[in-house]
């Protein structure tokens, strides 16, 4: 265990945590500007306005984080790789929703301003799992595949 947590600090992991705190702004950026898109030019309802803007804000992330986080210069990526990448995602709007939830129930009704920073809070939360899956589940077996390569 201390073994992991240490590959954590390391000077690689720490540019990747930098990246993806970059690439995570971009994208909240991104995803609002679709999500008005969606829904004051497009006219589509919340709900779809909402899902099609997660589904291409996380379409980018992947990218920007396989390109530019993890510098995985080879090959597009398996749907495989793709669909754990979602999840995680999800399982990261999943926790974000329950965190906002429990500091209403703890706090009890909320202001815009209290439901942003429990927001913000919630980010800040799950930015290290969040990271640690990417690199792990999502995007290791592409980071051996580069690895194995540049020693060639």
């Amino acid at each position: 265990m201390m073994a992991y947590l240490r590959s954590l600090v390391t000077r690689e992991a720490i540019g990747q945590f930098f990246r993806l705190g970059l690439i995570g702004g971009l994208n909240t950026i991104v995803y609002f500007v679709l999500l008005n898109v969606f829904f004051s030019v497009v006219g589509l309802s919340d709900f779809w306005s909402v899902t099609w803007a997660f589904v291409l804000a996380t379409g980018l992330s992947y990218v920007l984080n396989r390109r530019w986080t993890f510098q995985i210069k080879k090959g597009r990526g398996s749907l495989k790789e793709t669909l754990v990448f979602y999840a995680v995602n999800l399982a990261a709007w999943a926790a974000t929703v329950g965190l906002v939830e429990l500091a209403e129930r703890i706090f009890g009704a909320s202001t815009a301003l209290q439901i942003n920073l429990a927001s913000l809070l919630a980010t800040g939360i799950i930015l290290i799992p969040k990271f640690a899956s990417y690199r792990d589940l999502v995007f290791k077996k592409a980071l051996g595949e580069e690895r194995k390569a540049e020693k060639v």
